[in-house]
């Protein structure tokens, strides 16, 4: 009896491991459709980004396939930056740590639009992606 009552909190972890895979998947694959749509599409734990021509569409992963997220076009954007620990950084001399956002001033509104992003020379690659097809 001693010996099952140390092993089941290991059985309870080993419960919430398989569930939390099983969740992790399901918005993989809810991701994977949704993104079939877009010409270039990014997935991290934070948030999931669909570009087609020049209109980004943004939000956060779920399990279920995203439906009416918000949107706005790259023609409207004065400015795309790369922040992390919401300062501006240059992408010559990137950072090893913080927590990167890519910040979109729009031309239109006075807020800014910030979608995070878990790493930061993926979220540099994308600053740099995005600033090539506003300018084109």
């Amino acid at each position: 009896m001693e010996r099952g009552l140390l092993w089941l909190p290991l059985l309870f972890f080993f419960c919430w491991l398989t569930w939390s895979g099983w969740n992790e998947y399901q918005k993989l694959e809810a991701y994977r459709q949704w993104a079939e749509q877009f010409e270039q599409a990014k997935y991290d734990i934070y948030a999931i980004i669909g570009i087609n021509e020049k209109q980004i569409t943004w939000g956060k992963p779920s399990r279920l396939i995203p439906t009416d997220l918000p949107s706005f076009s790259l023609a409207d954007v004065a400015n795309i930056r790369l922040l992390v620990n919401d300062n501006p950084v240059d992408l010559n001399a990137l950072p090893n740590k913080g927590l990167p956002v890519l910040e979109f001033s729009l031309l239109t509104d006075s807020s800014p639009i910030k979608i995070p992003f878990t790493e930061i020379p993926l979220a540099a690659k994308w600053t740099v992606y995005l600033n090539k097809i506003r300018q084109s």
